[in-house]
């Protein structure tokens, strides 16, 4: 599966990095998540090519899910509204990159990513590095800290209350643990030793027939898992909108709608420090 990353600059030296998301793709390519310990027992059981690890957080995930569902269509004013909007505002304190590496899932083979015309490609694609591995050192340390912490918030659930602390950790855990896969797929997609398995794409930027760069930096080499496109509408969008504390808000709606984008996520890069 190809993903298309979105990167473009929102306030002067923050750059925003999202990915684009094929509702139906990432359905299709989605295997069946055990919905009960049975099937759960069953598939580890049956299924020795696939990591027993992956098939248990996956089972988790989908779990917290639905807890999560529920609690989003409980009546106003009880006790599970309540802890949705404290889960609300947890969650918006989470950081748009950890966002971003989690959509980089396990199932993405190769990576198109769109940037302003106006950017060089070289820094387009060490960003994207530098990204990458600064979320695998962090959300390593991250996991583990997260992971330490189980046990501690386990024993809070001999209280009459919910286990709001565990969850949390358990949530923040998995989390961690998904955008350190993140990071580790795209730093292997975007090196330089990247070779895909599948015919090239074509691309924007002039053409080298002998593979590699092109002279504005976009790689053009013959099995590659990475293509950069330079994009003039993207470009028009971000110089339209450029204002001193950064993009405006109707310019990234805009943005966000034409690249099927998260706004709060955007919103995030451009307002952080």
């Amino acid at each position: 599966m190809r993903a298309r990353l979105v990167v473009f600059p929102v306030r002067g030296r923050n750059w925003c990095f999202g990915r684009s998301i094929d509702r139906s793709a990432l359905d299709s390519a989605s295997s069946p998540i055990p919905s009960t310990l049975k099937e759960l027992y069953n598939k580890i059981s049956s299924n020795g090519n696939a990591s027993k690890l992956e098939l248990c957080i996956d089972y988790a995930s989908d779990k917290m899910n639905r807890a999560w569902m529920g609690l989003e269509k409980a009546p106003e004013g009880s006790l599970k509204s309540k802890m949705h909007g404290l889960g609300l505002k947890l969650l918006a304190r989470v950081k748009p990159s950890e966002m971003f590496l989690k959509s980089i899932s396990k199932e993405v083979s190769s990576v198109e990513v769109i940037y302003p015309s106006s950017l060089n490609t070289r820094l387009v694609r060490r960003r994207l590095r530098h990204i990458a591995k600064r979320g695998s050192i962090i959300h390593r340390k991250c996991f583990y800290s997260s992971a330490a912490l189980l046990p501690l918030t386990t024993a809070l659930s001999v209280l009459p209350l919910p286990n709001i602390p565990f969850f949390w950790v358990l949530f923040r855990t998995y989390s961690h643990w998904r955008s350190l896969q993140g990071s580790e797929k795209l730093l292997e997609l975007v090196s330089d030793s990247s070779v895909a398995q599948t015919s090239p794409s074509p691309i924007a930027g002039g053409e080298d027939p002998e593979g590699g760069e092109s002279k504005d930096g976009a790689h053009n080499a013959v099995g590659s898992l990475w293509v950069l496109l330079p994009s003039e509408q993207l470009e028009e969008l971000t110089s339209r909108g450029k204002e001193q504390d950064g993009l405006t808000e109707a310019v990234i709606t805009s943005i966000c709608k034409t690249y099927k984008l998260n706004t709060n996520d955007v919103l995030k890069y451009r307002d952080s420090m």
